[in-house]
């Protein structure tokens, strides 16, 4: 047996699941048995987030993919290898030569043949701990080419041709934005990368700099080559640790080969990266507020301008763009903008990552051309709803996007086509919800956690998402009046256009947009003091049918305040006054007799 490998995805989500102790079996039984042979490596997510722990096999040009890998699976695996007859349980796919699939989840295959990797090309496939592995696949051939055969101006001139626009959030063109820093007057220029990922449901930026850290560092280099900058930050969150542990041994490991420091591969050009770690304030993600963290003050953003390209840092020319945006630089200055722009959608070129998470089927990190449809998106490559239930919206952009409805999802994933649904295309973020969700209680959840994370420091962003907030919880506990619905459209129309930062200017979107589609939802709850969703407890009773009831008694027994009462075989009923609405009983209850209303 020669050329064999197990490969263990140890990202967060992989450890989540497991992953550590599948690895941690396998190389303590490879080490005892001695196979001959078979090597045993690391790598991160591979984006199948639904399928973790996930193992892989290499031999020569084939490559079988496990996934839901336990210790149990984990040994057949091992005793496959030793008889030569590898186990079909839980294949997901298989491959051989030039990614030609022999064998395969046809779920799988949907997941992955809709999607094209440029951002993600090496994440779940090298080990994001080996400089070796980064270079193997081309790493810094790119910064190479960048510092030995092109000037400033032309490397921004290329950007420019691709049409990168900044994937955190904002969609502004990277070379122009380039381009202003270089223009900037300064002796000093500072560039930061922004992973202050906070949005509930997002991990693209945490999965790239735990899958591919080098990747964001080279990107990150060129662009310091491009604009004159000498000093680069790179703003990670402190919840995500492991991120953090890579990215230090990915510098460190950069600046030993000369590729980061002094005199960049025997150039006049220096350069040097530390990293930042934030402590989970949500306004940190904007770009203001962001410069006064790392300076070491409290985050809060300021007036613009004068914008960061010229006072940021220590008020000297400051260029910020996000962890995908940087990531997408190499591959552009490598193979030309023409790799990244061939895949174009009105006037937004290349991918975008997007964190598929809700109630769908595959959840994971996915990567798509622009031009694709959310239903495409959501349905081929998520797989659709994971209830059975029909699919109702998707929030995309974060807290500070928006809800767009089942009937929009023929939308194609571009900036112009999405913010014009009253969303934002944000960083990534796509959550999933179904029947089961009421869009009322959506807006609320987002304006309590934009509320919740506003610096305080102006009075519409402070004051006005509060009563936002306030109106809100009278119209989801069946005290709201068609008064409050009319109050809450025009604050948040307030709030959005005197707010400071793009924390309040965006924070009344999931309100905006659930009012545009989902009105009738806003009135049931004010009008008929309803949930149509049945999720607002004070809107909601539970009911037993006599008809069905048996007097199991289960019910009863797993009702934590004691609501429900009623003789063995006797029907039973539940008392309003006490009962919570929890739903255990529903959940329970095997006769379908307890019921909603």
């Amino acid at each position: 047996m020669n050329n064999q490998l197990l490969k263990v995805g140890l990202g967060s989500c992989g450890i989540a699941a497991g992953a550590q102790d599948v690895y941690n079996y396998l190389s303590s039984d490879i080490d005892k048995n001695n196979y001959p042979g078979l090597d045993l490596g690391k790598t991160s997510c591979i984006g199948l987030c639904f399928a973790e722990p996930i193992v892989e096999f290499h031999e020569g040009d084939k490559r079988i993919v496990y996934g839901n890998v336990d210790i149990k699976l984990a040994e057949k695996i091992l005793k496959g290898i030793s008889t030569g007859v590898l186990p079909e349980e839980n294949r997901i796919l298989e491959e051989k030569g030039e990614g030609k699939r022999v064998a395969a989840d046809d779920n799988i295959v949907k997941y992955t043949g809709r999607q094209v990797k440029l951002a993600l090309k090496n994440c779940g496939i090298i080990d994001p701990e080996s400089i070796e592995e980064y270079t193997a696949r081309g790493g810094y051939k790119a910064l190479e080419k960048a510092v030995n055969s092109m000037q400033m101006q032309e490397i921004i001139d290329v950007m420019k041709e691709s049409g990168l626009k900044g994937r955190g959030g904002a969609g502004f063109l990277t070379g122009q934005k380039w381009e202003f820093l270089l223009r900037a007057k300064g002796d000093k220029k500072y560039l930061v990368c922004n992973a202050d990922e906070g949005d509930p449901g997002a991990f693209m930026d945490r999965a790239i700099l735990e899958g591919d850290p080098h990747v964001v560092i080279e990107g990150m280099i060129i662009a310091a080559k491009a604009t004159g900058a000498y000093k680069g930050y790179i703003y990670c969150r402190a919840e995500y640790p492991l991120a953090v542990k890579r990215l230090h041994k990915a510098i460190a490991d950069a600046k030993e080969k000369n590729f980061l420091g002094e005199k960049i591969l025997g150039s006049d050009f220096s350069f040097d990266i530390i990293v930042k770690e934030g402590a989970g304030a949500f306004v940190c993600g904007e770009e203001t507020a962001l410069i006064m963290s790392i300076q070491g003050g409290r985050g809060m953003p300021n007036l613009r301008p004068p914008f960061p390209a010229e006072s940021g840092i220590h008020q000297s020319p400051t260029n910020i763009n996000n962890v995908e945006t940087y990531a997408n630089v190499p591959g552009i200055i490598l193979n030309g903008p023409e790799s990244f722009n061939k895949y174009k959608s009105g006037n937004s070129t290349g991918t975008k990552v997007f964190a598929l998470a809700g109630k769908v089927k595959r959840v994971g990190l996915v990567e798509v051309p622009m031009g694709l449809t959310i239903r495409e998106v959501v349905e081929e490559i998520g797989g659709g709803s994971s209830t059975g239930l029909p699919l109702k919206a998707v929030q995309m952009g974060g807290p500070a996007g928006g809800c767009i409805p089942e009937s929009m999802f023929d939308t194609p994933i571009n900036y112009d086509s999405i913010n014009a649904t009253g969303a934002i295309m944000g960083s990534g973020g796509l959550i999933v919800m179904d029947a089961s969700s009421c869009m009322v209680d959506v807006a609320r959840y987002f304006l309590q956690f934009t509320q919740n994370e506003s610096c305080g420091k102006c009075t519409f962003c402070r004051i006005g998402t509060k009563r936002m907030l306030e109106i809100l919880e009278r119209i989801t506990t069946g005290s709201g009046t068609i008064k409050d619905i009319d109050m809450l459209e025009e604050l948040a129309n307030h709030v959005r256009k005197t707010s400071l930062c793009g924390l309040g200017q965006l924070a009344p979107n999931p309100v905006l947009t659930t009012l545009k589609y989902f009105r009738d939802e806003y009135l049931a709850h004010v009008n008929d003091k309803k949930c149509p969703a049945g999720v607002c407890r004070s809107l909601i009773e539970i009911k037993i049918d006599p008809d069905k009831c048996t007097g199991c008694t289960l019910c009863a027994r797993v009702c934590p305040v004691n609501a429900i009462a009623g003789e063995r075989k006797m029907t039973h009923v539940i008392d309003s006054g006490i009962c919570t609405r929890c739903g255990m009983c529903i959940q329970k209850c095997k006769f379908d007799a307890i019921y909603r209303i």
